[in-house]
């Protein structure tokens, strides 16, 4: 492909309202926030309980440093399995109930490493359609079947599991959906994966430190446990750090210690991440205030956006999509927010559907109730000028 064929790709990007762009944070991650030398109220990022600047997360990732350097130096296989990563792990496993843990960098290659280290050629995958995109990469690499059933759709999914003669099983599906902030009916793809003999892979990125109690995740907000579960949590968003990591059985996850290539091949992340996430970890249970925070904002934003043009997802999380429809009205709207001092971030194709580009409200216990005022105040004066 030539240069000239490139360019002519990214005019066309331009026309379609579909090329991105990035903004220069200039400050810490936080409610507010300067970007490009101005400072705004953001509704954009997955710090979900404000922990990403967190005093003593940046104290426990100093003494990190001072103790074990700034990188591990090797694969984990090789001499980067730190103290502290060995902590982290256990730590991790306590925090979701489940016997083993296994750090990976990021939520991306934890999902790369866990299903193409389970299922190969031979097997099939059964993926909800509206999943990560991670997750999707995930099933191509692995060269199962792959096979997407439609968004939360129990019926059509055993209808593919019972037509199925595949030699391994697994059920792939977001806990939170990036994208719609709803949560995936768990106990009932437990109860086919049990019924079908299947593996079940829950991707928490969007619910670990949020949901269930001290906010151990989706498994404990809906009260399940089960040897079938492959538990994926990121560590960079409600946990304020970075990285990763898969939970499970002791059996599973030793099979990804061994298998994993995203696991096996990679430098282990820095020591004094893992100090960070010990000590995550201990706010998350300490401060159940912030959960109780959060989730009274997403009321909030409910009540005072219930009467605009544009409707909300039904979503009962901090993810809070408003769904605008056209790629230019959503970033005209994204625009005119910017204008007022508030980032919300235009949602477009091919991340979402098309025709559903939308607003995606991304709320924080970081947030207080005059944030959300302002945002509802400024959405409801754009709705009106757009109807």
């Amino acid at each position: 492909m030539t240069i000239a064929a490139l360019a002519d790709q990214l005019t066309a990007l331009d026309a379609a309202g579909l090329r991105r762009s990035r903004r220069l944070l200039q400050s810490p991650q936080s409610a507010r926030v300067k970007v490009d030398g101005r400072e705004y109220i953001a509704f954009c990022s997955n710090d979900y309980l404000g922990l990403a600047a967190h005093p003593e997360l940046v104290a426990a990732a100093g003494r990190g440093a001072a103790e074990y350097g700034v990188g591990a130096g090797a694969s984990h296989l090789i001499l980067g399995h730190s103290e502290p990563h060995h902590a982290a792990e256990q730590g991790l496993a306590r925090h979701v109930g489940l016997p083993r843990a296994l750090l990976f960098s990021t939520g991306y290659m934890a999902n790369i490493g866990a299903v193409t280290a389970l299922v190969g050629r031979g097997d099939a995958i059964f993926a909800d359609r509206l999943n990560h995109a991670s997750l999707n990469d995930a099933a191509l690499l692995s060269r199962a079947t792959f096979r997407r059933y439609p968004h939360c759709d129990l019926e059509a999914l055993e209808r593919l599991l019972t037509g199925s003669g595949a030699g391994r099983k697994l059920i792939a599906s977001d806990a939170v959906f990036s994208m719609d902030g709803d949560l995936a009916p768990v106990p009932g793809l437990l109860a086919l994966a049990q019924r079908h003999d299947a593996w079940l892979l829950l991707d928490d990125a969007h619910g670990f430190g949020v949901l269930g109690k001290d906010g151990a995740g989706a498994l404990a907000h809906f009260g399940i446990h089960s040897e079938r579960i492959v538990y994926v949590g990121t560590l960079g968003k409600a946990a304020g750090v970075f990285g990763a990591f898969v939970a499970g059985t002791d059996e599973v996850v030793e099979t990804l210690v061994q298998r994993a290539r995203s696991y096996i091949y990679t430098t282990a992340t820095p020591p004094m991440l893992a100090c960070a996430v010990l000590r995550s970890l201990e706010l998350m249970a300490e401060e159940q205030w912030r959960r109780t925070h959060l989730h009274r904002l997403v009321e909030g934003v409910r009540d005072g956006l219930a009467r605009l043009r544009w409707r909300l997802a039904e979503s009962q999380t901090a993810i809070q999509p408003l769904l605008v429809g056209e790629n230019a009205q959503a970033l005209a709207v994204s625009d005119q927010l910017a204008e007022r001092g508030l980032l919300v971030p235009a949602i477009r194709p091919p991340t979402v559907p098309q025709g559903t580009a939308r607003l995606r409200i991304s709320l924080s216990a970081a947030h207080d109730e005059d944030d959300v005022g302002r945002l509802i105040d400024a959405l409801c004066e754009i709705s009106g000028r757009h109807a």
